[in-house]
């Protein structure tokens, strides 16, 4: 089963910035024990872009989907037999990244 797996960010109590070589050191193991599939970090909120195209006209709108101290900062995609592996890599991760984690299957 795949899972999503949301890196949270805080801007009121950010996680540490010099977490990219723990992160790739965990991103390898993840490889080595096949569970990566997919893996990318996100630029701030102020780059974002929200089209909304449900009505007559689209509309474009700079910045974040919703106002929020928390974010999306990135994204794994793990393999993994049961959500047990999952939430036990996530634990990991967030130690890792120094952020939260959320853990969402795909249906």
């Amino acid at each position: 089963m795949q899972y999503l797996i949301s890196v949270i960010d805080d801007h009121s109590n950010p996680g540490s910035l010099d977490r990219g070589p723990h992160i790739e050191e965990f991103n390898k193991r993840l490889i080595a024990e096949g569970h990566w599939v997919f893996a990318g970090g996100l630029a701030d909120t102020d780059a974002a872009t929200v089209i909304d195209n449900r009505g007559e006209e689209p509309i474009v709108t700079d910045g974040p989907f919703v106002e929020s101290k928390e974010y999306l900062a990135g994204v794994w995609v793990w393999e993994a037999p049961d959500l047990d592996v999952a939430l036990r890599l996530a634990t990991e991760a967030s130690k890792v990244c120094d952020r939260k984690i959320e853990v969402r299957p795909f249906q």
